[in-house]
């Protein structure tokens, strides 16, 4: 972590809620990050992807279970465990596309199977899942239905033997190489809140279909997908939980990705805040370093600070969400905060280093890319606002 005078952000921070065993994860996963995904990841940048293989590696090494029980090959963690994880990531360098691609799987797809399916569907998905020899999306976004879940127009009609399934998806991470689709669909005529269900879909169905690889602004090593069904058949027992009572799965699920992605952003801060100072020492100007001007230092000054206080909600957050209580209000201030000061941090970092922070090959412009999504991604800032706004009777 960055120094300055001998501090760093998280030392204004109140203690972690973690624990030795949390930091020795901690060090496992640094070391894996640093040598495995790192070294690549301007590689699969370029790539518009990276490796299906570390997926299996990251299983392999218990990444991807770590929250999971251990008769379904899991580490038998919580929580806890799996916000180390997703800080590292990003403090140590893997890219926002990478991030995005394993944790659409390991912390987003995969939750709500284990924790609303039942036996049979967690041995088909979860389990392989938690090796990385499956991998799976979470599909609710829809062309004209993002923050308006409840506006969701793929229809699910009963048959005799399950359902067939019509309409679309779109911005679906992992859209394009998964092998199961957690998809909301609606399930009555009207939909809304009371007419909203899951389906596991598996994506070699008749009539699923990824109908565009989409170009983004940042994330260029994940895949985005949109996806089409046409009468695609699902079988009654890829239902998840109860039929009708997808929308309480949805708002289940959305509070820990929130909270992952305010979790990632401060990993990133401390990163950024890492190559600004290192750069700030090494870059000259009129003859000294640029870390000796008071305005570098009022920068850096300023973004350690940002860094703090973002780490101060979104721990005190964590905690709280690990001890059960109902932090809607506080997960909701974590994700507006988080994802607009990592945006501000990165466009700092971006202007110490000057001209080659719109260089390609300089971490700090990819970062400034990866960022820009998150104050729209996993509920707009404006949805937040609202949220918020509600929890005080407004």
């Amino acid at each position: 972590m960055s120094e300055i005078n001998g501090s760093t952000p998280a030392s204004v921070s109140p203690p972690p809620p973690f624990s030795p065993e949390h930091e020795e994860l901690r060090e496992t996963v640094r070391r894996f990050v640093e040598a495995e995904i790192a070294p690549n990841v301007m590689e699969w940048e370029d790539q518009k992807e990276f490796p299906r293989e570390l997926y299996r590696r990251c299983g392999k090494l218990g990444f991807l279970g770590l929250k999971f029980p251990e008769e379904y090959g899991g580490q038998g963690g919580t929580h806890l465990h799996d916000a180390v994880w997703v800080e590292e990531l990003s403090r140590r360098g893997a890219s926002g596309g990478v991030a995005a691609g394993l944790n659409a799987h390991a912390s987003i797809a995969m939750p709500p199977v284990f924790r609303f399916g039942n036996e049979w569907q967690r041995q088909r998905w979860v389990v392989p899942g938690i090796k990385g020899e499956k991998v799976g999306a979470l599909g609710i976004t829809e062309p004209g239905a993002g923050s308006d879940v409840a506006g969701l127009r793929t229809r699910a009609k009963r048959t005799e033997g399950g359902w067939v399934v019509n309409g679309s998806k779109t911005f679906i991470t992992n859209g394009v190489i998964a092998d199961f689709l957690v998809c909301a669909v609606k399930t009555t005529e009207e939909g809304g809140h009371g007419g909203i269900s899951f389906l596991v879909i598996e994506t070699d169905s008749p009539g699923y279909e990824v109908t565009s690889k989409l170009e983004k602004h940042g994330w260029h090593s994940s895949d985005t997908g949109e996806i089409a069904f046409t009468d695609v058949e699902v079988p009654e027992e890829h239902l998840l939980g109860e039929e009708n009572e997808g929308f309480q799965l949805i708002m289940a699920n959305f509070a820990w990705e929130r909270l992952l992605m305010a979790i990632g952003a401060v990993g990133a801060m401390d990163r950024l805040i890492d190559l600004s100072i290192s750069y700030a020492r090494e870059r000259e100007a009129f003859g000294r370093p640029i870390a000796g001007f008071q305005a570098i230092r009022h920068k850096i000054a300023e973004m350690a600070t940002k860094a703090a206080a973002s780490r101060t909600l979104t721990w005190d957050t964590l905690r709280r969400f690990e001890e059960g209580e109902n932090v809607v209000r506080e997960v909701s201030m974590a994700k507006l905060f988080t994802q607009r000061t990592l945006v501000e941090i990165a466009d700092e970092a971006v202007q110490i280093h000057g001209g080659y922070g719109y260089m390609k090959e300089y971490e700090v412009e990819r970062a400034l890319r990866d960022a820009r999504l998150g104050p729209i991604g996993g509920g707009t800032d404006e949805i937040m606002k609202e949220i918020i706004g509600k929890t005080y009777g407004l």
